[in-house]
């Protein structure tokens, strides 16, 4: 009789401790798929993060080079070119020459930044608009956009060349930059 008294005393304990073992493993399995989520949700939010910053550096660079190019549009509306032309009679006994004489000056608002630059270029009777184009052509402080190419300088031609090669290796430099 003290046997089966032993074992009813025991059985509770064995039950008790393997419905304790089995609630213990369960409950580990149910932790570990939450931590399991958090982690999913960690992970999509680090990765978000990352997504968000990179865009803000790329737009906090975008509005800086958008300033630096605004600031660099407002310093260059300050300087402006004042020309005047009259024109010019030399009669000799060989010919009658008609002459225009155009006159530049460069400002910084209201500063001169350089002396009256003078073209003299022989006009013929072709009329006033002709004299315009001569003008232009002649003139040394137009924009590049306004002369033909032809009449480009080699200076102009060696600056666009080195903005188009400085620009190609910025695009590189950034091109390797994101991939490493």
């Amino acid at each position: 009789m003290q046997m089966d008294a032993m074992l009813w005393i025991l059985l509770p304990v064995f039950i008790a401790a393997g419905s304790a073992l089995l609630s213990f493993y369960i409950m580990q399995a149910r932790m570990e798929v939450a931590i399991a989520k958090e982690r999913e949700v960690l992970a999509e939010t680090r990765a978000e993060v990352r997504t968000q910053k990179a865009t803000m550096e790329e737009r906090v660079k975008a509005t800086e080079q958008e300033a630096r190019r605004k600031a660099l549009d407002d310093f260059m509306q300050d300087f402006r070119v004042e020309e005047r032309h009259y024109f010019r009679e030399n009669k000799s006994a060989a010919a009658r020459q008609k002459s225009m004489v155009l006159q530049e000056r460069l400002y910084f608002r209201n500063i001169p930044l350089s002396n009256w630059v003078e073209h003299e270029m022989l006009v013929e009777a072709d009329g006033a608009a002709d004299v315009q184009r001569i003008a232009k052509g002649r003139s040394i402080f137009t924009t590049r956009t306004q002369l033909p190419e032809d009449n480009q300088t080699a200076v102009s031609r060696l600056l666009a060349e080195a903005s188009a090669s400085a620009s190609a290796s910025q695009l590189l430099s950034a091109l390797n930059g994101d991939a490493s």
